[in-house]
């Protein structure tokens, strides 16, 4: 069975872009994983109270046969290869993926929450996200109104690298 998700990735050690390329096409290549579509990449200011660099986030709609959990393993697998470490809560990383939106599933379990418990909270991840959201997703209007009242705060979130939204078809 296929199953749409949604993914926030973000860098801000290094070379964040090449981190950010690396993910994908680690994530392309897994076995049962689609990218679908990619969003222009941001450069955001880091949230959380830990004092580091700016971050580069983007999203992606990927198609996986993966279960949720079995995905989550696969991220940690690249996340692992791309020298993420875990730290400092919320604190600097070379590659940061989070599964925000899997089909309509709804769980929370000791290591993964779907929705993504953050997901409402970071314009971070809902800027990249509406760019590449059909108007027709169940969360749409949703994420829509949290940017509305994030754009309000100071989260700031600028456009890096603007590739218009990338549809990738097989």
């Amino acid at each position: 069975m296929k199953h749409t998700c949604y993914l926030s990735l973000g860098s801000n050690i290094g070379k964040r872009e090449a981190y950010l390329q690396k993910a994908i096409t680690l994530l392309e290549n897994e076995p049962g994983i689609l990218l679908k579509k990619r969003s222009s990449f941001y450069e955001t200011s880091p949230v959380g109270g830990v004092i580091q660099d700016d971050f580069i986030n983007l999203a992606l709609e990927i198609e996986t046969e993966l279960a949720p959990h079995a995905l989550l393993l696969v991220i940690h697998r690249i996340e692992k290869v791309l020298h993420r470490k875990r730290i400092i809560r919320w604190g600097p990383r070379t590659i940061d993926i989070d599964i925000l939106f899997f089909d309509h599933v709804k769980m929370a379990s000791n290591d993964l929450t779907i929705p993504h418990q953050e997901v409402f909270h970071r314009l971070f991840v809902l800027i990249p996200l509406i760019e590449i959201l059909p108007v027709d997703f169940y969360e749409y209007k949703a994420v829509e109104n949290a940017i509305e009242k994030l754009k309000k705060t100071e989260q700031a979130v600028e456009i890096v690298k603007e590739k218009g939204v990338h549809h990738h078809e097989n």
